[in-house]
């Protein structure tokens, strides 16, 4: 062949190839971002959750800070330690070989009575290699200050970060989310491992952390992923918590009630609303007013059929008395939130939605949560006060409960935990060790302060065990 010819032929190819470049864009790379791949893309309204929150890998954050911010972030704390201010950082996440890199992301602390400062001791960040790292709990908001698709990761726009506190096992919030999926309580948060560094300005390398749980926030989002369950993303969340002002036990319709404004503490705390703070509390006002004022009984029942999906919030109720999950409505006045799901003060579905649980499997400070009756987990809650005293729905939660404890379910029977404890334990475990000196090995035991010593693991004074002969003894 002449070489003119073949030169030419080899011209007109890579003129070609380079047309292909031009006319796929984004193919082999996310634009904005390092993550290859955009035939394995995930859809942001269908499955970026599971991409995100992948309980099959580890997803590595670092969060770097200039030193002005992470100044700030301390200050912010020193002057008010339940404070909820944002600063700003980058975020680097990456899974695996993609690698989403956000600039200009809000960072805040988390975290009610466990909320830390996040470098030991009080002044300014110095730089010279020798802080006191701290675990904390931290909540990202890729979009605080920059609302665009280059602030989200497929759809996912915050993500909560929690340190396993008082959990030596580094298990008991993963097991326990984990369980509510299992066992089909759709309105549970979706939960995985990762690993975690702080890089601040000037220091010499970035401090790793170590193993932390990545948690769904329930927010305007989580809502609308769920908006085919939950019939409609234009209704009212609201945050349930014990605080100084008194106890979320739903008894009291003037109880202390507010909008999020970053600084105080509220028994029951409005997250997010279409319609306003004042509509949004008289619905909750008239949520607590009837709740109280029906009959044990038929009345009751007629009731809570209308407004509330029974057979999900009594499995809901059965997976977190299973847990042995004691800081909750039923027994504390705590940690759960409410969705109503439409904008009508007095006329709507309300779904409970479970939160926070760092304190279980044996970890308590008051009754013994693996031998306590079940059906008399508290005397608090005043809604559950309601259903345990209705017959048929404290049938309905009897079985529920051993369902969760026959082993022919898999869900939390003593072989089946200890089996994916040890797993979810072995994919951890090298990467324990941190720059905080905090939590540095993995321990088959329960916090330091609980009144009971259960064991997760070993046959022997096993929670599991425990619990499933209490429960089967209804």
């Amino acid at each position: 062949m002449n070489k003119y010819i073949f030169l030419f032929i080899i011209s007109i190819s890579i003129i070609l190839s380079s047309c292909d470049l031009f006319t796929n864009p984004g193919e082999g790379e996310n634009p904005g971002n390092e993550n290859p791949g955009n035939e394995d893309k995930p859809n942001p309204t269908t499955d970026g959750l599971s991409y995100v929150f992948d309980f099959e890998a580890i997803p590595e954050i670092t969060i770097n800070f200039s030193l002005d911010e992470w100044n700030s972030l301390l200050s912010k704390y020193d002057a008010n330690n339940d404070t909820k201010e944002y600063v700003h950082c980058d975020v680097k996440y990456q899974k695996g070989n993609d690698i989403f890199n956000i600039e200009n992301a809000g960072i805040r602390l988390r975290g009610n009575t466990s909320r830390r400062r996040p470098e030991n001791g009080t002044g300014s960040h110095v730089g010279d290699g020798n802080a006191d790292w701290q675990h904390c709990h931290f909540g990202l908001n890729f979009r605080k200050y920059d609302k665009d698709d280059n602030h989200e990761i497929y759809g996912i726009r915050k993500i909560n970060l929690k340190w396993f506190n008082n959990d030596p096992t580094y298990v008991r919030e993963v097991f326990s989310y984990d369980l509510f999926q299992r066992a089909g309580v759709w309105t549970a948060a979706e939960i995985c491992y990762s690993r975690l560094w702080i890089n601040v300005e000037g220091d010499p390398k970035p401090a790793y952390y170590g193993i932390y749980s990545m948690i769904e926030p329930y927010d305007n989002k989580y809502i609308e992923r769920k908006v085919d369950k939950f019939e409609s993303a234009d209704g009212n969340l609201w945050k349930c918590t014990y605080t100084s002002n008194g106890p979320a036990d739903l008894r009291n319709e003037n109880a202390n009630m507010g909008e999020d404004d970053n600084v105080h503490e509220y028994t029951y705390e409005l997250k997010e609303t279409e319609v306003g703070y004042d509509i949004a509390k008289a619905q909750l006002q008239h949520f607590i007013r009837t709740l109280n004022s029906k009959d044990n009984g038929d009345e009751f029942a007629e009731w809570f059929e209308q407004i509330c999906d029974v057979q999900l919030f009594i499995k809901t109720y059965a997976v977190n008395v299973a847990l042995g999950m004691w800081d909750d409505h039923w027994n504390n006045g705590n940690n759960y939130y409410l969705y109503f799901n439409t904008q009508d003060p007095e006329n709507y579905k309300v779904f409970f939605i479970p939160y926070d649980y760092d304190n279980t499997l044996g970890t308590s400070n008051c009754y013994d949560p693996a031998k306590q009756n079940p059906t008399e987990w508290g005397t608090m809650g005043k809604l559950m006060q309601r259903v345990i005293k209705t017959p048929q729905y404290k049938n309905m939660f009897i079985e529920e409960l051993k369902k969760l404890v026959d082993p022919a379910n898999g869900l939390m029977d003593y072989n089946s935990s200890s089996t994916r404890i040890r797993e979810w334990q072995n994919r951890i475990k090298d990467y324990i060790s941190n720059d905080t000196g905090e939590d540095m090995e993995i321990k088959d035991e329960t916090a330091p302060w609980s009144n009971y010593k259960y064991s997760l693991l070993n046959n022997s004074n096993n929670y599991f065990i425990e619990k499933a002969k209490t429960i089967n003894n209804l």
